[in-house]
């Protein structure tokens, strides 16, 4: 599709804003949590490049405030869905209610939490595989269907997960198709010690500063937008479809410690996030 001039200068607009507010992005996130740089870089590509996220950690790593400020950085409506043994899919998506009046019954729809722009799946392998599927369809097609009903989910959207990989028993493993769901498997380890240090300095005297947006859901649309018209070699292309391809067992794969250590290697999808991730990071870096 032809460029109009308008349109180009707004994505060169957007391509400045981007790298202008980078280290701005990084310090607002600064005055919630401390450290975690890298994870940090990780989350703001994947919100940059329209991916969901996993995140595993130990608790009280401050997985939750970290998403919570990064809604907060987009100024995107933020909800947190704790997953439990107990949790049903229409706890997520949203149920069907009778409602009288004068005259006649009616069914409602009554939204769910899903209906936000970034939401928090917190320890999302404690609740069975029936309700963790509630989650493919949205984070997927970004809709979901109730009653035999489509209803439409707010954009942008963005599903973040969090599970505590210590505490095993009574969870329920993530199936191979909602993992392939998530653009990046974000590690989130334990500070530095003086970024405990700082960290505890922080928590434990005056209230942090409010993070200041910097952009809005419309922007990060935009965004998106453009990161998928960031202009990428050949090579570079083909080089990330042999990473991906270099995980995958067969009898063509070189590897000897895939062939006998992995089952199933990266998808087609490990290949497009690896490419929309390096397109992202290109922009942040003003390389693109």
């Amino acid at each position: 599709m032809a460029l109009t001039t308008q349109t180009y200068e707004s994505e060169r607009e957007a391509v400045e804003q981007i790298k202008e507010a980078r280290q701005r992005m990084g310090a607002e996130l600064a005055k919630a949590v401390i450290g975690q740089e890298e994870v940090i870089e990780q989350l703001i590509v994947a919100v940059l490049a329209g991916g969901h996220c996993l995140l595993t950690g130990a608790p009280g790593l401050a997985k939750t405030l970290l998403i919570k400020s990064l809604s907060q950085l987009f100024h995107l409506k933020f909800q947190r869905i704790q997953f439990t043994p107990d949790l049903m899919p229409a706890d997520i998506t949203g149920t069907e209610i009778l409602q009288q009046t004068d005259h006649e019954r009616t069914m409602t729809f009554v939204r769910g939490p899903i209906f936000a722009n970034m939401i928090l799946a917190d320890e999302i392998n404690r609740t069975p595989p029936k309700t963790q599927a509630a989650l493919l369809e949205a984070m997927q097609e970004h809709h979901v269907t109730a009653a035999g009903i489509s209803h439409a989910l707010s954009e942008p959207f963005f599903v973040f997960a969090t599970q505590n990989p210590i505490e095993m028993e009574g969870t329920y493993p993530l199936p191979e198709a909602q993992l392939d769901r998530f653009m990046f498997n974000i590690w989130v380890g334990y500070l530095s010690e003086d970024d405990e240090v700082a960290a505890v300095r922080q928590t434990t005297t005056t209230e942090s500063e409010p993070i200041e947006p910097l952009f809005t859901g419309d922007d990060l649309v935009r965004f998106h937008s453009v990161v998928r018209r960031v202009p990428i070699a050949e090579d570079v292309v083909r080089y990330g479809v042999r990473i991906a391809a270099a995980s995958r067992p067969s009898p063509d794969n070189p590897l000897d410690f895939v062939n006998e250590w992995v089952t199933w290697g990266a998808g087609l999808r490990a290949s497009q996030y690896m490419v929309l991730g390096g397109k992202a990071r290109a922009l942040l870096y003003g390389r693109a």
